[in-house]
């Protein structure tokens, strides 16, 4: 993955893992910062999940960041978590805009495709003018993965769930999008980096830990990210 090798090489150096949680939902890092990732699962897991479990903290960061390679969505999610606790944020470029309501903006009365089913999909239903939500396990009135292939070239806006770092189809996806379409990267996996943007991203909506004892508190409880505090909404525009 191309896209993970250029994340990588801007990240700092010379922080250890001080702690990991591993939630049901999501999975919380904590480096200098703390950083967060939606926690995926497969029917296809394999028996040990996470190869190190256990043995992971006071390893370097710039180790575990290998991790967002693997194949083990568990150990991904690690990995991404830790690449997101390593940005140095530069808020005086960031908005406190929520990824719904810039969709909402960006969307209106246009074909917008949606990588990943969000509790906003309701209201961006009402003002869009065509709305594909595309899911690999789909709800009603979404759509199966299979069909991005025909519908995602046809979208003038373009959503993608950050998970699609984790489960390796970033870059799949971005290809799909057509040179003019608007495309946002939005969810806590996403990472604030403008380096998306020469990826053909015009928006990054992702999240800033600003209190980590509470974040990770709530993501051993088993929160989803809608119940996480401590945290942050933030969008980056090109």
């Amino acid at each position: 993955m191309k896209i993970l090798d250029d994340l990588l090489i801007t990240l700092k150096q010379g922080d250890i893992i001080k702690d990991i949680r591993q939630g049901p939902f999501q999975t919380a890092v904590l480096t200098g910062n703390c950083g967060l990732a939606a926690t995926l699962y497969s029917e296809h897991q394999n028996d040990i999940p996470v190869k190190e479990a256990g043995a992971l903290i006071g390893k370097e960061a710039l180790e575990i960041v290998q991790l967002a390679y693997s194949l083990s969505l568990f150990e991904a999610a690690i990995g991404m978590a830790t690449i997101n606790s390593l940005f140095e944020i530069d808020e005086g470029h960031c908005v406190s805009l929520n990824a719904s309501d810039l969709l909402a903006e960006k969307g209106k009365g246009k074909k917008v495709a949606l990588i990943g089913h969000f509790p906003f999909v309701p209201k961006l239903r009402q003002v869009a003018g065509e709305l594909w939500v595309i899911e690999q396990r789909p709800q009603l009135g979404d759509v199966t993965e299979e069909e991005a292939e025909s519908l995602v070239p046809q979208a003038d806006v373009v959503g993608i769930t950050g998970t699609a770092f984790t489960n390796h189809t970033i870059e799949h996806l971005l290809r799909l999008c057509r040179p003019e379409a608007y495309v946002i990267v939005l969810g806590a996996t996403t990472p604030l980096s403008p380096v998306l943007f020469d990826w053909g991203v015009d928006a990054i909506s992702g999240t800033k830990v600003v209190n980590p004892e509470v974040a990770l508190r709530c993501v051993s409880q088993g929160a989803t990210f809608r119940q996480i505090k401590g945290i942050r909404l933030l969008t980056m525009k090109k």
